[in-house]
């Protein structure tokens, strides 16, 4: 029951990080109405030189890994601090559409800790 658990998850946050990602490219998805505030921080990001399109490919790379099964545990520690991000964003800027942000940020949570016998293995090797 637990790996059913676990694999429902990693598809699930797969398949909404692939979507996101591929939105960032193709914006067939539109986006609610944001606060000024909200407005002002992603104007700032994009005139200071973030790169947007390098977080919607880095979205999508982690969604593949997680529905392929492929090198998750890496997929899933480079997802942690976007996660971080985009809760942050959504608390702070955006709280009425915090859903699919909190959604992102407890899969990955629960994900990390379910594969916590990866990371021992890593770190018991040094």
């Amino acid at each position: 029951m637990k790996e059913k658990l676990k694999m429902a998850a990693r598809l699930l946050l797969g398949l909404i990080l692939l979507v996101f990602g591929l939105n960032g490219f193709f914006h067939f998805m539109t986006y609610p109405e944001m606060s000024q505030e909200a407005y002002a921080l992603m104007g700032a990001l994009s005139d200071a030189g973030y790169f947007f399109p390098l977080i919607g490919g880095l979205e999508i790379i982690v969604g593949l890994a997680l529905l392929t099964n492929r090198w998750t545990a890496l997929a899933l520690v480079l997802l942690a601090p976007l996660s971080v991000h985009i809760i942050l964003f959504h608390l702070v800027l955006h709280l009425p559409s915090i859903g699919p942000a909190l959604v992102v940020f407890l899969l990955n949570l629960y994900l990390l800790f379910a594969n916590k016998p990866k990371y021992d293995t890593v770190l018991a090797a040094k």
